[in-house]
């Protein structure tokens, strides 16, 4: 009776140990995951904001869907320009006199594929679309653009986010849940990591700015 009694509080005192190393090392191995996917999560937002610049930059608009935004990397062309100054006199009928004027002359030099500026080599914005962690290649960036009316000006705007639940998904619910709620300076906020806005102008994330210093 005296071993068996022995026996239980050795497997009681087994777990409880255990209980409580998981309690304090269990959301130090939960954020040290969380930053090292955030980070590849970011890394490629980052890829898909500057194929989007350039795609505004040559067509005027945000792409609003991955298979139009990789055939513009694929096919799309950058026009080279220089801009200088010049002048010339022109006669003033005012004044009655000849006038120095001002001007900038553009001069067009040629073309440039947008791939090779953006990307050189590599192929990788192929698979911009798809969440870039093991387990989940299967899911994609939701991604949207449309214009909107800010000031009496239409402006392009995008956004591209990806849930934090399908980042995280094989990691603690109850410390998902709470990393939902994080409203810090230094974590990405909210439910989603999230580039771009349909609201407002712009082309930022809502990451803190320690995971731009990542590479």
């Amino acid at each position: 009776m005296k071993l068996g009694i022995q026996i239980v509080l050795w497997i009681a005192s087994i777990f409880f140990t255990y209980k409580i190393y998981d309690s304090i090392n269990g959301p130090i191995k939960f954020k040290q995951v969380k930053n090292e996917r955030y980070a590849k999560v970011i890394n490629r937002l980052k890829d898909i904001r500057t194929a989007q610049i350039a795609h505004r930059d040559v067509k005027g608009q945000f792409s609003n869907n991955f298979d139009s935004l990789i055939k513009f990397i694929d096919e799309g062309q950058f026009t080279l320009i220089e801009k200088r100054d010049s002048s010339y006199l022109e006669y003033d009928r005012t004044y009655r006199i000849d006038m120095l004027r001002e001007v900038v002359v553009i001069d067009t030099l040629g073309t440039v594929p947008v791939k090779d500026s953006l990307f050189g080599t590599s192929t990788s914005y192929q698979n911009m679309f798809s969440v870039p962690i093991d387990g989940v290649e299967d899911q994609t960036f939701e991604i949207a653009a449309k214009v909107i009316d800010k000031n009496g000006y239409k402006v392009p705007v995008f956004e591209v986010k990806v849930k934090k639940e399908i980042i995280l998904f094989d990691q603690n619910k109850d410390l998902i849940r709470q990393e939902n709620e994080t409203v810090s300076v230094d974590g990405v906020n909210g439910p989603e990591i999230i580039l771009g806005s349909l609201s407002n102008v712009s082309t930022n994330g809502n990451w803190p700015t320690i995971f731009d210093a990542k590479q």
